[in-house]
């Protein structure tokens, strides 16, 4: 009998003194005697409005430090447009410590969603955005399509020239528009070889051709390409001017 006494009184002994570290872990006493006071964001800014991220966090402060969800709050940040993802934590005695980063746009997505330079495709927001070039192609092929753009944007910017467009068809097929226009086929196989070869020739193939203007290139064959050109206009000469003392014609 005594020793069911000691255990009872053991029992009860453990339950006043975990009473209140409960009460603070559920939240019952948390948001009154530990309020978080303060939020702290790093993050650029760029594109990410600062009012929708303290909009985002607020509601759940009110949780008290030990209360507050932050997988919650992490997941309220990261639905925002521009946030990559984002990164809670507590700071005592009352502060919410929130780093961002945000997706860095590369080029428009199938025209709807922008793609960004790690290959997410995210939702393209209202506003106005900079110029960017258009990609086409399929989800799974994003990551494939940014490591192709990096690899041939350099070549092209070496003869004063940039992609403006860029396509991927489902045999993984690739399709460039440059910034001056002209339509670059260069197929599936050997991209790399084609494209710099193609390049490197560039500047001379339009000098020897000075009066027309290079419309398509098919790089899709083993020993060279297939070109196709147009004559550019020449301006008319303007009519002379009339000797005012000269009789008009009748």
């Amino acid at each position: 009998m005594q020793a069911l006494r000691r255990l009872l009184l053991g029992m009860l002994v453990m339950l006043i003194i975990a009473t209140p570290v409960l009460a603070v872990l559920g939240g019952w006493v948390g948001g009154r005697h530990w309020p978080m006071k303060h939020l702290q964001v790093s993050a650029p800014f760029k594109f990410v409005n600062p009012v929708q991220i303290r909009d985002a966090a607020m509601p759940h402060l009110r949780q008290g430090f030990f209360a507050v969800d932050l997988q919650a709050i992490n997941a309220d940040l990261e639905r925002l447009h521009w946030v990559e993802n984002a990164e809670v934590r507590k700071k005592w005695p009352d502060t919410l410590v929130v780093s961002l980063n945000e997706y860095k746009p590369l080029a428009v997505w199938n025209g709807t969603d922008l793609v960004a330079e790690q290959g997410s495709i995210f939702r393209k927001p209202d506003g106005k955005l900079p110029v960017l070039p258009k990609f086409s192609g399929r989800a799974i092929q994003s990551a494939d399509m940014v490591a192709f753009y990096r690899a041939a944007q350099p070549l092209f910017q070496s003869v004063g020239l940039g992609i403006a467009e860029l396509d991927v068809s489902e045999r993984n097929a690739w399709r460039l528009v440059l910034s001056d226009g002209l339509v670059v086929q260069v197929g599936r196989n050997d991209t790399d070889s084609r494209l710099a070869r193609f390049v490197a020739l560039l500047p001379k193939i339009r000098r020897e051709q000075a009066q027309k203007q290079l419309l398509h290139a098919d790089l899709r064959y083993t020993n060279g390409f297939a070109l196709s050109w147009r004559d550019i206009a020449k301006p008319e000469p303007p009519n002379p001017p009339q000797n005012p003392m000269e009789p008009a014609l009748t």
